[in-house]
């Protein structure tokens, strides 16, 4: 089996702080994290796919391609939606709400069928389907509505698109609602591709993404642990991680880096730098299965 996903206990942040929380005279407050298997097949699940779209043919670019996932990488929204998610687990479940958003983010990056699955494997298999559907709706009008990106990416959009890298999307959500949030926020523009649910799990996004572009070096830049492996394990794939802080929660560079990031911070003003030092760097020949790093 794969590794667990790190700690076993969490200590839950206060705002702006590295250090744990406490309650009203009380201790660190320590929720207990879901083991989560690497090469669990519930990582491999998407939401069904209705109708697959003309895939377009094979090109080449002009410097290479940069993938961007959307929730917590383009869109400064998981506090947002982890709320969302808490509230729906709690309500289907009885998951104490601050251990439910807890589990929600140390499984973000799989579609949340697949940490439904993942977290509630006893649970009848139409109870996740219902609060999935559930958790969806709401987190449109709940999370979607009010969520902005993060400051620095229409300048970095720009920035990249003037270096001559080609830009694709691929993300967990809804491939209609990526399209029409990028709209929202004049950001589609800059996109080649928008790759969502409807296509496949991430992992098939990244496959077709080499069919479409072959033989272009790729950086998928994401911002959790499965975005990390997922590109790790593809070959051509580089991990770019987006680390996160806000209240209750953090994911640090360094945890990302050990899962594969090749980069990370909490800000992207640097990729293009980045990507033009890495972009330097002869491709890793590939003589088997990549060597998993360590777990905290």
């Amino acid at each position: 089996m794969g590794e667990g996903l790190g700690p076993r206990m969490h200590r839950a942040t206060g705002p702006g702080s590295s250090g744990p929380s406490t309650g009203p005279g009380g201790p660190p407050v320590l929720v207990p994290l879901p083991v989560v298997r690497a090469t669990s097949s519930f990582a491999e699940l998407s939401r069904p796919v209705v109708a697959r779209r003309e895939a377009p043919p094979p090109r080449t670019v002009a410097r290479g391609v940069v993938l961007f996932d959307l929730d917590g990488t383009i869109l400064d929204d998981l506090a947002l939606i982890s709320a969302v998610a808490a509230d729906v687990m709690h309500g289907a479940f009885g998951t104490a709400a601050d251990e439910a958003r807890i589990h929600y983010l140390a499984t973000t990056g799989m579609p949340f069928e697949a940490q439904l699955a993942q977290l509630y494997p006893d649970a009848p298999a139409a109870l996740r389907a219902a609060t999935a559907r559930s958790f969806h709706q709401r987190k449109v009008a709940e999370a979607y509505a009010r969520a902005e990106p993060f400051p620095d990416v229409p300048k970095l959009l720009k920035r990249l698109a003037a270096d001559r890298w080609t830009l694709s999307v691929t993300t967990g959500a809804e491939t209609e609602m990526a399209e029409l949030i990028l709209e929202r926020e004049g950001l589609r523009y800059w996109f080649e591709d928008v790759l969502g649910s409807a296509d496949g799990t991430k992992r098939e996004h990244l496959a077709e993404y080499r069919r479409r572009y072959p033989g272009a070096r790729m950086f998928l830049v994401g911002d959790s642990r499965f975005d990390m492996e997922a590109a790790r394990d593809a070959p051509g794939v580089v991990p770019i991680g987006r680390a996160s802080r806000f209240s209750g929660w953090a994911l640090t560079p360094n945890d990302l880096k050990r899962w594969g990031a090749a980069w990370a911070d909490y800000r992207l003003g640097e990729l293009p730098e980045v990507l033009e030092r890495l972009a330097r760097r002869p491709e890793p020949r590939r003589t088997g299965r990549a060597r998993r790093p360590s777990t905290r």
